[in-house]
């Protein structure tokens, strides 16, 4: 029999239904079940007798840096379209860590769904560059193991694939081959196998149909642009639901949007409406009256 507690997690659950309804944002620490206690933080208010979206997010970094400050741009911006965010610490270690520590993180959002964003609330996954990768693999996690429903995901400039090779990944590298993204897939990929693994690796995947609706935002200079459109495209041709934007060079994304000490970044507006407009569409239908 296990000696934690059996509170802990009612009360990592407390913790969080009171910073969705008193402060925007506050740090909490997830109880996950088998695991070591993981940092997050919450964005958004709820209001009493209102539902909202509740988004699991997961911030930048090439796999091998960055952490909860990093992510606050886009989990304000999330927050300020109108959802309840988890933004998760997600363990910077080689795959599959952070994709089942994350998945664990999403099956704790779903079982404190009600609690936190209200009765009939829609979950989403988001997540930015590194971020993005992990979003899209537990997206394909909760697919396969059949649990818990998606409203959606939401990648920002995602990485999805090291081989891409893409003009604008070479661009923005200058052509050289020691990038901070290509440094950043051989730490968390490690072994040569994981990169044909789906999860690891979503870019690739042989198969893509069943997945969420998804939005994919990318910045008209950003390094992932073509190879999260070309995912855009696959996943539209196995029948997703998909919106795809190219923010333009004035609104200096994603540099201003990823950076936490840019502050409000001139690509705020636009990608604040993508958001509100995907939340609306990716809404349950309410029952018909009786």
């Amino acid at each position: 029999m296990s000696s934690r507690p059996t509170s802990s997690i009612d009360d990592t659950a407390q913790a969080a239904v009171a910073a969705a309804e008193g402060r925007s944002e506050a740090d909490i620490s997830l109880e996950l079940a088998g695991r070591e206690p993981v940092k997050a933080r919450i964005y958004g208010q709820r209001p009493r007798g209102v539902t909202v979206p509740l988004v699991l997010h997961f911030h930048g970094g090439t796999f091998v840096c960055g952490g909860l400050d990093d992510g606050r741009n886009v989990a304000r911006l999330l927050s300020n379209a109108g959802a309840v965010v988890v933004s998760l610490a997600y363990p910077l270690e080689p795959f599959p860590e952070p994709i089942e520590v994350g998945y664990a993180a999403l099956e704790w959002l779903y079982k404190q769904r009600t609690k936190l964003a209200g009765k009939g609330t829609t979950l989403y996954l988001a997540g930015e560059e590194a971020g993005g990768n992990v979003a899209a693999g537990i997206a394909m996690v909760a697919r396969d193991r059949g649990h818990p429903p998606l409203g959606g995901q939401i990648l920002l400039s995602p990485m999805l694939d090291p081989c891409a090779g893409t003009a604008s990944l070479r661009k923005a590298s200058n052509d050289e081959p020691e990038c901070r993204w290509a440094a950043g897939w051989r730490k968390f990929l490690r072994k040569p196998m994981n990169a044909t693994h789906p999860y690891a690796v979503p870019g690739a995947s042989l198969r893509l149909g069943q997945l969420a609706p998804t939005l994919v935002l990318v910045g008209a200079d950003d390094a992932m642009r073509d190879e999260a459109l070309a995912f855009a495209r696959r996943l539209v041709e196995a029948g997703i639901t998909v919106t795809s934007k190219v923010l333009p060079s004035s609104a200096r994304s994603p540099d201003d949007l990823y950076d936490p000490a840019s502050g409000e970044c001139a690509c705020s507006d636009m990608v604040g409406t993508e958001l509100r407009e995907f939340f609306a569409s990716t809404k349950p239908a309410l029952p018909p009256p009786v």
